[in-house]
């Protein structure tokens, strides 16, 4: 069981790369315009928790030092996050009552859109990468800036599997653990089937695959293995957004922080994925997932572990 401890090492547990933003969004229960954002922040911060993480991402002249310093007292080490002219990228969004469906409303990429992530050298013998949603060419150029690490994993989105699908297929070559939304899943294998998809993904490179199923859960496949973990049942939900980076935060955080990359221990880390996604969308942006303790963590895996018990017949 997770105790809040971080084993001590010499470098960082995790490097991320991905995208830090500025969001407008709004739900059928409340809004909020220009809050902190973006891929890598939400992951960096549920990781956080669990393992040390280095942030490799871009942001604009007008992104505050208030935000930099609270991705610091998180311990994460933003060394990597560059700040350069122009404006950080920006992201407006909506959701109905489908709380699994974006509406997305504007997009503006501004300092994004020449990101070319540079890995600092001390960055580059971090153990655990996880990739996340960028252009997988971006991606595969994080990759030969590594050294060997132990653990690779990545996410995407559609828009990238309909523009860059053979870039992809390039990336999942050199990737042990790939992280996917349901719907993408289907559209990347092109098969109607969940099983087959993950069957056709599988065999294009990943040793394990999970699915996001939003409010449903997620699903492993690893060879011949499933396992099905549920989202946990909250009453009071104000924002998804971040809720798939979250979950890989937590994720991946544990698995670096014990150091088991056993099937055993994945199960294990999906459901401390879905303990930090489910902190997430309890408040918008990183309201609630900046301010948890190691005993709500521990608390809620608990519940976790009471919600999916049952007895054999």
């Amino acid at each position: 069981m997770y105790d809040g401890a971080r084993k001590k090492r010499r470098l960082m547990d995790i490097l991320v790369v991905g995208s830090v933003a500025f969001d407008s969004v709004e739900t059928p229960f409340g809004k909020a315009d220009e809050v902190l954002g973006g891929s890598a922040t939400y992951f960096s911060a549920a990781a956080s928790y669990f393992a040390d993480v280095g942030m490799v991402a871009v942001v604009g002249e007008d992104f505050p030092d208030e935000h930099v310093e609270m991705l610091k007292d998180r311990g994460v080490d933003t060394r990597g996050l560059k700040k350069v002219p122009g404006k950080t990228f920006r992201w407006k969004g909506r959701y109905d009552y489908d709380l699994n469906q974006a509406h997305t409303l504007e997009t503006h990429l501004n300092v994004f859109s020449e990101f070319k992530p540079a890995i600092p050298e001390d960055y580059r013998d971090t153990p655990f990468v996880f990739l996340a949603n960028i252009d997988p060419e971006l991606q595969m150029e994080v990759l030969e800036q590594v050294n060997e690490p132990r653990l690779v994993a990545c996410d995407t989105m559609n828009f990238w599997i309909e523009g860059k699908p053979e870039a992809l297929r390039r990336l999942l070559k050199n990737v042990e653990l790939f992280v996917i939304n349901e719907a993408e899943a289907r559209e990347f294998a092109g098969e109607p089937s969940l099983m087959k998809a993950a069957r056709k993904i599988l065999d294009s490179g990943p040793t394990t695959l999970i699915v996001k199923r939003g409010e449903y859960g997620a699903i492993m496949f690893n060879g011949d293995s499933i396992f099905s973990a549920p989202a946990y049942p909250l009453e009071d939900i104000f924002d998804p957004t971040g809720a798939g980076d979250s979950f890989a935060g937590g994720l991946i955080g544990y698995l670096a922080n014990t150091g088991d990359l056993s099937e055993n221990n994945i199960r294990k880390a999906i459901v401390f994925g879905s303990v930090m996604a489910s902190f997430n969308v309890e408040a918008f942006s990183l309201e609630r997932l900046a301010g948890l303790s190691h005993d709500d963590i521990r608390s809620r895996y608990r519940e976790f572990k009471r919600l999916t018990h049952f007895e054999d017949v």
